[in-house]
């Protein structure tokens, strides 16, 4: 086994978790190249992989929206740098059309996917010549790994490897004043996912009085409206002004608690290993969620909001209340 690749197009927290694929594989393959294909978007997050030979990106989500000429030639500029080596297994772990798209185009003599019933979209399967097993019970996350070891033959050991590298930017950085920072990941993809915003200014002003300040990211005037909302309930909160992924990734970095909703960033936060609480309203914690022993807690079965103290046991797990009152003594 020389070169692989590995297909996981989107989205944020889904190419994150998806990454100890690769720690997996060269544990099993040592000496093994791994490239990766996923969506522009997305592609710097996978770049931060030490593991990642190469990363092949193109436009596609932006494609698909604008029909712009430039994005088309990026596209076919990626193909051909996509068909550059020939690979000993394509793996499809995303399961939609436009990655099968992907796996077809690659010059492998294996190219593996879902079952039929298994894939996000049944038009993928003309693209393999091997199927994944059964999707295993267990959380998305780890069926991932699951997967590509039943197409690989070799068996999954110990827990996640993410091997992050985040590039460090000094403008980013925060002003130095001593105290510990919460990061309050508000913001979702879809409104039902939502946590309401008087239980966030709850926990807000439970993390203040425990020696926290707490900052507020937002992506969108929709959201920047929501954290000003918050900070008004909230003694010191910081609104911070709009950021990009890799800067909002180094604060995260530095973070000494995170606490979100089910989104991309919060998945980034357990996979930099900060103490992380996520928050389901919507979907399943059991499917989806982040869970490390003492790091990383998840709350919610998607069937109920959860409330505000059971969201501060969940922090009492990663980052008890002993450890804040030391920092900010």
């Amino acid at each position: 086994m020389k070169r692989i690749l590995i297909v996981k197009v989107t989205s944020l927290g889904d190419i994150v978790e998806a990454l100890p694929v690769v720690a997996d594989v060269q544990r099993a393959f040592p000496g093994v190249k791994v490239d990766w294909a996923a969506d522009e978007a997305f592609a710097d997050i996978v770049r931060w992989s030490t593991r990642v030979d190469r990363v092949l990106c193109a436009p596609l989500r932006r494609f698909k929206k604008a029909r712009k000429w430039s994005d088309f030639r990026a596209i076919a500029a990626s193909i051909a740098e996509l068909r550059a080596h020939r690979y000993d297994a394509v793996i499809d772990i995303h399961g939609v059309y436009k990655s099968a798209i992907i796996a077809r185009l690659a010059r492998a003599r294996r190219r593996f996917g879902y079952r039929n019933k298994d894939l996000g979209e049944l038009g993928a399967a003309f693209a393999y010549n091997g199927r994944f097993g059964p999707r295993p019970q267990c959380d998305a996350w780890h069926g991932m790994r699951i997967s590509t070891s039943e197409a690989l033959g070799y068996t999954v050991e110990g827990p996640p490897q993410f091997d992050l590298r985040v590039p460090r930017d000094a403008q980013a950085a925060r002003e130095p004043d001593g105290a510990p920072v919460a990061m309050l990941f508000h913001a979702t993809s879809k409104d039902e996912k939502k946590w309401p915003v008087a239980h966030w200014g709850e926990l807000g002003r439970e993390l203040v009085s425990r020696g926290l300040r707490i900052e507020l990211p937002w992506g969108s005037a929709h959201e920047h409206a929501t954290a000003l909302e918050i900070a008004a309930l909230v003694p010191g909160a910081a609104v911070l002004p709009k950021l990009s992924i890799a800067e909002l990734a180094q604060r995260i970095e530095d973070a000494a608690l995170v606490v979100g909703t089910d989104t991309g960033l919060v998945h980034l936060s357990h996979a930099l290993l900060r103490p992380t609480v996520m928050i389901f309203v919507a979907t399943s914690a059991d499917h989806c969620g982040v869970h490390a022993p003492q790091r990383s807690v998840s709350i919610g079965n998607g069937r109920y909001v959860p409330d505000v103290a059971q969201a501060i046991d969940a922090i009492n797990q990663v980052y008890p209340h002993r450890h804040a009152a030391a920092a900010a003594a």
